[in-house]
């Protein structure tokens, strides 16, 4: 941990990481409000002309009470990832407004189980009808192990539905967000549960009917387990629904290998790029990506149990955004050559 927060706070001058929240005016309606905030493990780190508002507390091992000044919102969507060297991952607890102040409690864990406090990236965003016609696809569920939604959005109209299968496994389908496939645009998956559990893509697939994704979820001695997640679908268009703003957004699929063009996405027209940084890590590149504040997520992509988070925090030469790595580790903690979605996401 120590030299995670040394090499971080190395990087300070050079990182662009967001810690702000945005609500829409009353004529806006994708989306209500969005919010992210990245901790260093042991302060938010502000980026940008504003200085970061936003607070986190720490509180028993490994949980984090996290306050969005500004973005109160009911419901909505919450996704968070890691950032260590060493195998950790987090997760949603719960979330909610407090007068005009959205908070969000996380808790992370490290290999085997155990609350551990550790640097993270996390997000909130909450949509609702009507929306006005804007390009690319967007949609997201919170879904409880039963496959009942606590909320879910398409930017579509369509109705968005979750089926469980065998024990942590369900069916997701964003209908009439349909897309050429076989697969187009890129995922993020959450688990939310007091106790360890972690959530990723099993498998995905897309047509001009819509979205279908295998989510599955596991404990952390790796066995599939019932829980509730949220899952968010973005094609051509922002982590958050925005569409402009905001214009600067980009994603990837590393299958691996490589996934098709339609999930290798930059707003500015670049390539994003990735090149294996050893066994595990992942160094990626998004091009003309450089603005500020912005957020980055990772979820994990495969029928297996590993799991994948970030490095270091992300920082950028610009004009690009460079992370430096993605890493992925079995149940056991042992880095792997596994599959991720990645999604660089800036307020503008």
């Amino acid at each position: 941990m120590k030299r995670l927060l040394a090499r971080g706070a190395a990087l300070l001058m050079a990182l662009t990481a967001g810690a702000t929240a945005w609500t829409a005016p009353a004529s806006a309606a994708l989306p209500d409000s969005f919010a992210f905030v990245l901790w260093n493990g042991s302060a938010t780190v502000a980026t940008g002309t504003t200085p970061a508002a936003t607070t986190v507390v720490t509180g028993p091992p490994g949980r984090y009470r996290i306050v969005f000044p500004g973005a109160a919102a009911p419901r909505g969507v919450v996704h968070t990832t890691a950032v260590n060297t060493v195998p950790h991952w987090c997760q949603a607890n719960s979330w909610g407004p407090a007068g005009a102040d959205e908070v969000v409690y996380i808790d992370c864990y490290r290999v085997g189980g155990a609350p551990d406090f550790t640097p993270f990236t996390a997000f909130f965003e909450r949509s609702s009808p009507p929306i006005a016609a804007v390009p690319g696809r967007f949609g997201y569920v919170d879904s409880q192990a039963t496959g009942a939604l606590v909320d879910s959005f398409n930017s579509a109209g369509g109705a968005n539905s979750v089926v469980p299968g065998p024990v942590g496994q369900w069916t997701v389908k964003f209908p009439a967000l349909g897309t050429p496939g076989p697969t187009d645009g890129s995922l993020q998956a959450t688990a939310v549960s007091a106790t360890a559990a972690r959530c990723k893509v099993f498998k995905w697939a897309s047509n001009v009917s819509g979205q279908t994704v295998l989510v599955g979820c596991f404990d952390a001695a790796g066995a599939p387990v019932n829980t509730r997640f949220t899952l968010t679908y973005q094609y051509q268009r922002s982590l958050y629904g925005a569409a402009i703003p905001p214009k600067y957004f980009g994603y990837l699929w590393n299958r691996p290998p490589l996934g098709p063009a339609s999930t290798n996405f930059n707003s500015t027209g670049g390539v994003n790029s990735i090149a294996s940084a050893g066994v595990g890590l992942s160094l990626l590149k998004f091009p003309n990506l450089a603005i500020t504040p912005d957020t980055v997520q990772v979820t994990a992509a495969g029928p297996t149990s590993d799991f994948c988070g970030l490095n270091t925090p992300w920082f950028h030469f610009p004009p690009d955004t460079v992370v430096r790595d993605v890493n992925c580790f079995t149940n056991a903690g042992a880095p792997i050559d596994t599959g991720f979605l990645i999604s660089v996401n800036s307020q503008f």
